[in-house]
């Protein structure tokens, strides 16, 4: 009992303060930055070498742990080796730069004062003119009073002597000067003095030491931590975090992959272009610049910023560091614009700004390696958010898949009253479409969203005038647009006019909505030919009602849109029932997700004759013509397709 109330304790406080459990995260995260950074790069090293290992398993018949072994050996010997050359190429690099002093100087001295040219005139004469305001009009310095001895009464002896004070005076002030100040540092232990010397080396080399140890213990167990995560899971979120999983393995991998391949060409061609302009150490700037190109944002520019102020030191002139920046942007926009989104494929659905976004988070919390670590840190956010709906946010806040449905994107234009926009959203969504799936897949959805948001009390009058009124001339404009109905129905629409079937009257169930729906509907079967009648439901008087009872083969269409379209179309037709039992009556729910079955039942004595969903289960009703009109005989063609 008290372990259900302390759970339940801590579920209301988190559920009740969201941002408590998020600055718990951070807080987590930050302080205990020395584990969780190691265990996030083996996390996504193994991601990398799960692959490789399973390929080597399989086609060399190792066991598990000689393959995994044999996989990391190659893998963190290959980082070794680069790792060995660049500090190599780079002490050669800095042992050589005092051989370069003069360019340096030379370059300094161009850039501070040019020598020659309009821009050296100018320069020039703003030196003089800063000169002269700071410097004042000369001014004699006061004459010092020097107080003089009185020779008065004083006989040869003193004056000897006063003569010899003065001048041991005189060569007292000349000898004497400030007092020197001296900063004795107290004894440092040996210890210490270790300490400060081995600390900068010896925590990297434990980061990488950690991060070896956990990714040869996720390659070894990897079914292992699969299945506690799916424990932790729940047995009922199995599916789920599969999925998550999978996904996230998938994304990861390929990512990584690719990611390996682009930035090791751009290093190769980088490299050989160096070379081809006689740049020294080329080996390094080109091995330097494929690595830094991992970091999101800050590393290619790094790289290609330390390569043109190297070759600015190495070269006389300016045209060859002019060359060598040259180079590197164009290799760079080739392989951003072309390259890699061939290479990538599927991308990994992260937004521009949120990956720039958590490039600056995960560097503040984990410093440079939050920044190499950004991407795939926010890859597995998006495929968690994806897959868990409490987290649904992340993916919507980091995803790249920001847009809009066609309907909620002109409803929200139709809401900002602006109708130009919103007729571009239906004639874009008309390209490569047809008329009726526009009507179904974008204006009813709409419509039902404006019927929801009225009858919520969201959504004033006029706004809901400007909607509807909106939406029916986008339906008068794209009234003869074609195709009106996709290719899978026309064969009914070819055969629709040999059958001569009934007429067939649309009735709005309760208010302009409603005939909207019915208006888009009556144009659809008077564009295949059927004689159709559009009435509004204050019409339906008892003369009328009289009339179609009169009318066997005509049939009855109602239309109603949510959040009540059950209960006016029940009420209407429950009307229409009691005067006309015979007569055949449909009704469009638009956009219900309930079975046809349930709801017919649902309707009890005043159930119609059938009820559709969509405008093209309606078509299909309506024009397969199932109680066609006494007529001659038909073709036999025709009358098979019945």
């Amino acid at each position: 009992m008290a372990a259900e109330t302390a759970s339940l304790t801590r579920k209301s406080l988190f559920d009740g303060n969201p941002a408590l459990l998020l600055a718990l995260v951070i807080a987590a995260l930050y302080f205990g930055r020395d584990i969780f950074i190691p265990l996030a790069m083996a996390l996504i090293l193994s991601f990398l070498l799960t692959p490789l290992a399973e390929r080597v398993e399989q086609r060399l018949h190792l066991r598990r742990i000689p393959s995994v072994i044999l996989v990391a050996i190659v893998a963190f010997g290959c980082m070794a080796i680069i790792g060995w050359v660049v500090a190599a190429q780079l002490l050669t690099v800095v042992d050589a730069l005092p051989n370069y002093r003069d360019n340096i100087q030379a370059k300094i001295d161009a850039i501070h004062a040019p020598a020659k040219g309009p821009v050296a005139q100018a320069v020039r004469s703003i030196q003089e003119i800063s000169n002269a305001l700071s410097s004042g009009p000369s001014q004699p310095a006061p004459a010092q009073e020097v107080q003089l001895p009185s020779f008065r009464r004083m006989t040869r002896a003193d004056l000897e002597k006063e003569i010899l004070r003065l001048q041991a005076e005189s060569q007292t002030t000349a000898n004497k000067g400030p007092t020197p100040v001296v900063l004795v540092s107290p004894p440092v232990s040996e210890t210490a003095y270790l300490g400060t010397i081995l600390l900068p080396v010896v925590k990297p080399l434990g980061i990488l030491a950690a991060m070896l140890v956990f990714t040869v213990y996720m390659l070894l167990r990897r079914e292992d931590l699969r299945n506690r995560v799916l424990l932790l899971a729940g047995v009922g979120h199995i599916n789920i975090m599969s999925q998550a999983l999978n996904d996230a393995a998938g994304r990861i991998s390929r990512y990584l992959r690719m990611n390996v391949m682009v930035n090791a060409g751009f290093g190769v061609v980088a490299g050989v272009g160096l070379y081809l302009l006689h740049v020294p150490n080329a080996t390094l700037w080109g091995v330097l610049a494929g690595l830094m190109r991992m970091v999101p944002y800050f590393g290619i520019w790094a790289a290609g910023s330390a390569t043109f102020i190297f070759t600015l030191a190495v070269f006389p002139g300016w045209w060859h560091p002019l060359f060598v920046a040259m180079m590197l942007v164009t290799i760079e926009l080739l392989i951003s614009n072309f390259f890699e989104p061939w290479f990538y494929g599927s991308h990994t659905g992260v937004s521009s700004l949120a990956l720039l976004v958590s490039a600056i988070v995960w560097t503040i919390l984990w410093g440079w390696a939050g920044l190499i670590l950004s991407t795939p840190l926010t890859v597995c956010l998006i495929v968690i958010g994806q897959h868990i709906p409490q987290l649904r946010f992340l993916h919507i806040l980091l995803g790249d898949s920001a847009e809009l449905e066609p309907d909620a994107a002109l409803y929200e234009r139709l809401l900002a009253m602006d109708q130009a926009e919103a007729r571009i959203i239906a004639r874009d969504y008309l390209e490569e479409r047809s008329l009726l799936e526009l009507y179904d897949g974008v204006l009813l959805p709409a419509l039902v969203l404006a019927e929801q948001d009225r009858h919520k009390g969201d959504l004033d009058e006029l706004r809901t005038t400007y909607v509807h009124q909106s939406i029916a001339e986008i339906v008068a404009e794209f009234a003869e647009h074609k195709p009106a109905w996709p290719p899978s129905l026309e064969t009914v629409m070819q055969r629709a006019p040999a059958l001569r079937c009934g007429p067939v009257v649309c009735v709005a169930a309760s208010d302009y909505a409603d005939e909207l729906a019915a208006g888009m509907m009556a144009q659809l079967l008077e564009r295949a030919g059927r004689d159709t009648l559009l009435l509004p439901s204050n019409a339906l008087s008892p003369e009328i009602l009289e009339r179609l009872a009169l009318e066997q083969d005509t049939v009855l269409c109602l239309s109603a849109l949510p959040p009540f379209a059950f209960a006016h179309a029940r009420a209407l037709c429950l009307q229409l029932r009691q005067q006309m039992p015979h007569q055949r009556i449909a009704v469009g729910l638009w956009n219900e997700q309930e079975d046809s079955a349930d709801m017919l039942v649902r309707f009890g004595r005043a159930a119609p004759n059938t009820v559709f969903f969509t405008m093209r289960e309606a078509m299909t009703y309506l024009l397969g013509c199932e109680n066609p009109r006494s007529a001659p005989a038909m073709p036999e063609s025709a009358a098979s397709g019945v």
